[in-house]
């Protein structure tokens, strides 16, 4: 199986290089806020490396300072760190979906931490430019031609959060030219495993895990213990992820800003 998104690299990439230069003078210059990457959270410490291996590629992207705080299981917490910062701040949630933690829990985190000049970009979400990093991890699973394909995500009882993780199965899908089942390591149905057997009762072969998750972690260890034949490892800080931080940071201070290229939505799948 060939499973190919360099287009979508290169489209990424182009947009990237092409984006003007964020208010207040040069990247890292006087008046730019600081930059708090939020993460979930997680006990691995493989996890909480790849939270900072995010926040050191995103910092690279921006030429400016990055620092990481999680939504849950391990501190800083987003109030502990907004708590020690002078000055204005944007926050961006390294998220897949935009569950319970985007919608709710970092802004009540926000809120109790009484800080001004908070500004929040977008989760990452069902971003089609983070195709490239979905098809290169599945590709270098060992994914064979032939192989049936689903799409395993974190789970949540939020219907948008599910949806976005349907839209980027449906995604793909396109570049695969077959249809890709979404999967869930916890909280919805039907679980990864569960799907996996019922893809092998049907008569698949080998079955293949294209993992829609950002990081090791428990959700992963699920994934591996599936049955599937081969499981794709977390997007991580792949160039196409680090790139999507990037663009939701920039685009938010130049539409907060008032800049004229601000752009809506920009990179969300339609």
């Amino acid at each position: 199986m060939t499973v190919s998104a360099s287009a979508s690299a290169s489209s990424a990439a182009s947009a990237a290089s092409a984006a003007p230069p964020l208010p207040g003078g040069a990247p890292g210059g006087p008046g730019q806020p600081g930059v708090l990457l939020v993460a979930h959270g997680t006990r691995s410490a493989e996890g909480t490396r790849t939270a900072r291996e995010l926040a050191d590629g995103l910092a690279a992207r921006l030429r400016r300072t990055v620092e990481v705080a999680y939504a849950d299981v391990r501190g800083p917490t987003v109030t502990e760190a907004l708590a020690r910062h002078a000055g204005p701040v944007t926050l961006v949630p390294a998220f897949l979906a935009s569950g319970y933690h985007v919608r709710a829990d970092i802004p009540a985190q926000v809120r109790r931490a009484g800080a001004a000049g908070v500004l929040t970009a977008p989760a990452l979400g069902a971003d089609r430019a983070l195709l490239p990093a979905l098809a290169d991890r599945l590709a270098a699973s060992g994914v064979r031609e032939g192989d049936s394909v689903l799409l395993a995500a974190a789970g949540s009882s939020d219907p948008e959060a599910r949806a976005e993780a349907h839209t980027m199965a449906g995604l793909l899908g396109r570049v695969l030219h077959r249809p890709v089942p979404v999967a869930w390591a916890a909280t919805a149905e039907p679980s990864v495993a569960a799907t996996v057997a019922r893809l092998r009762a049907a008569g698949a072969r080998r079955v293949a895990v294209a993992t829609w998750l950002l990081a090791p972690g428990v959700f992963a260890d699920r994934l591996a213990a599936s049955g599937a034949d081969t499981v794709a490892a977390p997007l991580a800080a792949h160039p196409s992820v680090l790139e999507a931080l990037a663009r939701r940071v920039t685009e938010a201070e130049r539409a907060a800003s008032g800049s004229p290229h601000a752009v809506s939505g920009a990179g969300r799948a339609a």
